[in-house]
């Protein structure tokens, strides 16, 4: 009985000590981890920025934690972000390999997936081909229709300031039975992704209905459900790995749906080229043009593509959606916009690309949604390809490294009363925000939200334009107002991946008489339809 007892608690101790209390490793010279909070985790629960941002307070500009057999070190200070991320970049660029997103749903074959090896940077060339600054200035009359188009949709669905607005519900984020339906509400996610259909492949869409549209639709949201960096705890135990889960089965599915639904549109746009059909410049196009001189798989490029339009369509609704969660109890800050608007633009017209260094205070509002509600808080860690050592802190080969967003975005330092939405502290910030993200001092950098070194987003420069065209195009119409009795919940909010606001309705009332003349200026059209 006695050795029974002695095997029993000498399980419970290993068991305790292998997957419950903290693992501190030392390097041959004694280096320790980084500190950190004493137990391991299985997975972090809704709002995983809170306890990570209680740590930072805790350990400091740099700290680690276990998430089951995985170490994560978390980076909450700009100048060890610079240090590790940039100057040291070579070596924290790649990815670590989560099981749910990574390896099972994008095959490590999409570039937010891919290890930084070749395969990453040929797929970064050619991200940076389509998305630099000279290519995005060929994309402006895409940008400027969708804008016009999106305010337009608001105003109708607001019959002219009459009826509140849900913007979650015209997203069409919280009932996948909306993508399938013809609803004119689902406007902020069909804009966008009217948007990154014409970059993409070359066709608009009036409704989002067509099949396969509202697939790539449905998918991109169930992208954002199943993944997110610290709450799947298959992620971290590896042997749930093995196991027949529910979520494992749907990753899986996801992953051989993205394939269906996007190589059936891709090769929908070869049979057109092959057919002799003049195919506008898209992503899909030059694909197809330098797929053998890059070598890419069809694999590659259905990755490619689907990067491309999930992550770009579901930030920037995002933002638009925090945007105008964040207005109606702001009245003080429209109030300076649209006296801004008014003295610069006027009301017989509204503002467009060129206007944007004429009104700062409008970029200001901008970039100030993006510090206060970036819409990955945590970004998309990167991973260590060799151990290191950080000012005396032991850094593993493998180790994931997390940029912490929220962290940095509440430094007082850098942003007195940060939990206060106050545009006035980027006046006289005249840099966009891919220019701020390269300039030597990152302690001056504006924020955080595109991530940092050389796994900056490769789409920033598109997000600014099309933010712009879309925000100071709401901020000239209308004038945002509470619904009495709703209040908007700014703290809550849904998604593992990406973050949106909780449900709510808005009142969007035309700030003039001109708004209705200038909307109806341009009727929606259809370019070609799948």
């Amino acid at each position: 009985m006695l050795a029974i007892i002695l095997v029993f608690v000498t399980s419970i101790v290993i068991v305790i000590r292998s997957f419950i209390l903290r693992k501190n490793l030392t390097d041959s010279k004694g280096n320790p981890l980084p500190p950190g909070p004493p137990l391991r985790y299985a997975f972090l629960r809704r709002y995983p920025e809170k306890p990570l941002y209680k740590w930072a307070k805790k350990y400091g500009p740099i700290y680690s934690v276990w998430m089951g057999e995985q170490l994560f070190v978390v980076i909450n200070d700009a100048a060890v972000a610079r240090d590790l991320l940039v100057v040291h970049g070579s070596n924290f660029s790649s990815r670590w390999s989560y099981f749910m997103k990574n390896q099972t749903i994008l095959g490590g074959g999409a570039i937010t997936a891919s290890p930084y090896n070749d395969t990453w940077r040929k797929h970064r060339k050619i991200a940076m081909w389509l998305l630099n600054s000279k290519a995005v200035d060929t994309y402006a009359g895409t940008i400027d229709y969708e804008a016009h188009m999106l305010v337009r949709s608001l105003y109708e669905a607001s019959l002219d300031g009459g009826s509140a607005v849900d913007p979650a519900y015209f997203a069409g984020r919280f009932a996948l039975k909306y993508v399938t339906t013809l609803n004119k509400a689902r406007i902020l996610t069909h804009r966008m992704y009217s948007n990154m259909l014409t970059l993409a492949f070359g066709i608009r869409t009036v409704s989002a209905s067509e099949p396969l549209v509202a697939e790539a639709i449905r998918l991109g949201m169930e992208f954002m459900q199943l993944t997110g960096p610290w709450t799947n705890m298959i992620d971290f135990i590896k042997i749930l790995q093995w196991l027949p889960t529910p979520s494992r089965a749907s990753a899986r599915k996801l992953h051989s749906d993205f394939l269906d639904v996007y190589g059936a549109m891709i090769n929908q746009v070869k049979d057109r080229i092959d057919a002799g059909e003049e195919v506008p410049d898209c992503l899909v196009k030059t694909l197809l043009q330098c797929q053998h001189e890059e070598e890419l798989s069809w694999k590659d490029m259905c990755f490619i593509v689907i990067a491309f339009t999930t992550g770009g369509v579901h930030s920037t609704s995002g933002i638009i959606e925090w945007f105008l969660a964040l207005m109606p109890s702001h009245p003080h800050i429209q109030a300076k916009a649209c006296e801004e608007l008014d003295r610069v633009v006027g009301r017989h017209a509204w503002p467009t690309a060129s206007d944007e260094m004429k009104l700062p205070y409008c970029r200001a509002i901008i970039k100030e949604v993006l510090r206060v509600h970036a819409p990955f808080w945590m970004g998309t860690p990167h991973c260590s390809d060799e151990d290191f050592v950080y000012n005396g802190y032991y850094i593993p080969k493998n180790t994931t490294m997390v940029l912490n967003v929220y962290a940095l975005h509440h430094n007082e330092d850098r942003y007195p009363e940060s939990s206060t939405f106050n545009p006035d502290r980027y006046l006289g910030d005249e840099l966009s925000s891919s220019e701020s993200a390269k300039q030597s001092n990152v302690l001056l950098r504006d924020h955080w939200a595109f991530g940092a070194g050389r796994r900056l987003c490769p789409g920033m420069i598109m997000a600014e334009r099309e933010l712009w065209m879309a925000l100071s195009r709401l901020l000239w119409a209308f004038r945002f107002e509470e619904v009495p009795g709703e209040p908007i919940s700014l703290d809550e909010y849904e998604g593992l991946s990406g973050r949106t606001p909780l449900p709510f309705r808005v009142r969007l009332q035309p700030r003039h008489g001109n708004v209705r003349d200038i909307l109806l200026e341009r009727d929606e059209v259809s370019i070609t339809v799948f």
